[in-house]
């Protein structure tokens, strides 16, 4: 600990953004020295007022350069996830060039999933700034990488994993998100949503979980195989975001296979649907964990909404969101240079050897 507050940057304000902004107003040990919002209309503001909490004296800025001129010890990058995968690749590399660490919800959990240029491009970064960079979340970020991995560590032998998350995404307010990164609203007829920009986006992302997941367990990935369903709307829907017409897109399950010797080893299953109704998805729980093994183990996850403070209609999903970010703050502010991987406590392994 530095012996003062660590001081943070707050990198946009959408739902996530707003939870950890709060979070960081609030916190003894945190303080806010700047703000980056996407809206015009939220340029100029206080960011207690986006925050609905008193002044604070931070002014809310859309320039980048501004940001980068400030002394701060990190940035939550809280940015939303958009088409392609790389898009926020810039503004990242900025600002770990300027010397400031970043917590990022928008992947990077796991970059040399890609290979090592994609590692290398991160890491180079972030030695050059002496700063760590650092992807969290909770799926990806948690649900396989953390809670799934610690708990094979109760197995002697694991032969599958399964990890299905299904979020009720009706309530999300952003129809810039839910209709043009969800692709809610689409001809469900449409193969290109299988196999193009939306697929290469979620390939990507969901990659770094499962690369990172069978390198913790020690198992060698041949192939993943992608596996996505579409799910049609039985009738007109009114969500928060929009209209969602009856036979359109109103639920996606972007599913993969590891195969790992001939087989499948582990499969994640990330289901958002717009109507509960949907035929497969009565009554799910938000993840569900199965692992075949010996012994074999089930684990069912929700996170339950807290009750409205000040009108604040913050979801559950948001805080699980924040949480993790919050968390690794001095994690990641003493952390060396590079990019920063949290391990895994004594999962399961095929090999003992050396470990």
């Amino acid at each position: 600990m530095t012996g003062r507050p660590w001081r943070v940057v707050q990198w946009a304000t959408g739902a996530v953004g707003k939870t950890t902004l709060r979070a960081v107003i609030e916190h003894p040990d945190l303080e806010l020295v700047g703000l980056y919002v996407h809206s015009e209309r939220k340029r100029g503001l206080d960011a207690g007022e986006i925050a609905r909490r008193e002044p604070t004296g931070v002014i809310a800025t859309d320039d980048i350069d501004d940001i980068l001129a400030l002394d701060a010890d990190v940035v939550l990058h809280t940015a939303r996830v958009g088409i392609p995968y790389e898009s926020q690749d810039a503004d990242i590399i900025a600002l770990l060039e300027s010397g400031k660490n970043v917590i990022t919800t928008q992947g990077h959990h796991y970059p040399r999933a890609h290979g090592p240029e994609r590692q290398a491009l991160f890491a180079d970064a972030a030695r050059r700034g002496g700063v760590t960079l650092f992807g969290a979340g909770i799926n990806p970020g948690f649900i396989l990488e953390r809670l799934t991995l610690t708990a094979t560590g109760m197995c002697l032998r694991v032969d599958s994993i399964s990890v299905r998350e299904v979020v009720d995404a009706a309530s999300m307010p952003d129809p810039g998100f839910v209709f043009g990164v969800m692709g809610m609203g689409r001809d469900v007829h449409d193969a290109s949503m299988l196999t193009g920009e939306f697929a290469a986006l979620y390939d990507k992302l969901f990659a770094e979980a499962i690369h990172y997941a069978a390198d913790s367990l020690g198992v060698r990935i041949e192939r993943i195989e992608p596996d996505h369903q579409l799910f049609a709307a039985t009738r007109r829907l009114e969500i928060r975001a929009g209209v969602i017409e009856a036979g359109t897109v109103a639920g996606t399950n972007w599913r993969w296979h590891a195969i790992v010797d001939g087989a499948r080893f582990l499969t994640l299953s990330v289901n958002w649907i717009m109507d509960p109704d949907l035929p497969g998805f009565e009554d799910p729980h938000l993840w569900t964990v199965s692992v075949r093994g010996v012994p074999g183990i089930e684990i069912a996850v929700d996170v339950t909404d807290p009750p409205v403070v000040d009108g604040r209609r913050t979801k559950a999903g948001q805080y699980a969101t924040a949480g993790p970010v919050i968390g690794a703050i001095p994690f990641v502010c003493q952390a060396e240079p590079g990019i920063f991987e949290l391990p895994t406590l004594m999962p399961w392994n095929p090999s003992l050897a050396g470990r």
